[in-house]
């Protein structure tokens, strides 16, 4: 998941606001551009299973999940709150440590809001890695750090450009791939052999949606004041909270199919 719709956390209930919204705004051409039956399908970086909730009623009967996540709290939450029909199974594992071994069987790889947490070398990893194992992917709402805010704010722009930067930043001696992600996925998965399709999947927030936009004005503002100290960010933010404006919050998501 992206850091500035977090705030840095990795919460269930964070998971539970932003759900709905994670369910609209997913591209839902890409699902229906699957190839053959899918069955088995591990899911990186799982969280609370939402996208396996939103995904496994558009797929075929007996399908088997394997949910995987570094937060064992996360995965028995996933584990228990998928529909009923679906059988599923965890392993706590990071994305990065995944072979292709772990996708023997394997119909589908999918994962949601987690490839901005990756770097260029990373994602180049995980290509070859699904390649080798000639599994389809299917990766949800990577943030693309475009914003547009209704009404506008003359520092809008500024905000967007630190927390492009926050994203981008390096961290334990890594540097995050942000809103390049998707961008760099496509390359990555294309070199590798896979034929790939791109398609928006921004996020629509408002005063419709009060508590969830709030949150994440909250962690997109602060990440970005967390890059640039100078921004005046209390300001910015109560004047936000206090009228909520209509957002669109960009994102992508990136089918590859190896055929």
């Amino acid at each position: 998941m992206s850091a500035e719709e977090s705030g840095g956390e990795f919460s269930a209930a964070w998971l539970s606001l932003r759900e709905p919204a994670d369910a609209s705004a997913r591209a839902l051409e890409l699902v229906e551009q699957l190839p053959g039956t899918v069955r088995t399908v591990r899911d990186l970086g799982c969280g609370t299973g939402s996208l396996g909730r939103w995904l496994s009623p558009r797929l075929g009967a007996g399908q088997h999940w394997i949910m995987t996540d570094r937060d064992p709290a996360l995965l028995l939450h996933a584990a228990e709150s998928m529909p009923d029909g679906v059988t599923v199974s965890t392993q706590r594992l990071d994305v990065t440590d995944l072979t292709a071994a772990d996708l023997a069987d394997t119909d589908l790889v999918t994962c949601s809001a987690l490839l901005d947490l990756l770097t260029a070398e990373e994602v180049e990893r995980l290509a070859g890695v699904c390649a080798e194992a000639r599994v389809s992917v299917l990766f949800t709402l990577s943030v693309t750090g475009e914003v547009q805010l209704a009404p506008h704010d003359p520092l809008d722009a500024e905000f967007e450009a630190g927390f492009n930067a926050h994203q981008r930043r390096v961290m334990d001696g890594r540097r995050l791939l942000g809103p390049d992600a998707p961008r760099v996925a496509e390359e990555a998965f294309t070199r590798a052999g896979a034929t790939v399709t791109v398609r928006p999947s921004p996020w629509r927030l408002g005063p419709a949606m009060p508590a969830l936009t709030a949150e994440w004005l909250r962690g997109w503002v602060g990440a970005a004041a967390e890059e640039r100290p100078d921004l005046p960010a209390g300001d910015y933010l109560e004047r936000r909270l206090a009228a909520l404006p209509h957002a669109s919050v960009g994102h992508k998501d990136v089918l590859a199919i190896f055929n």
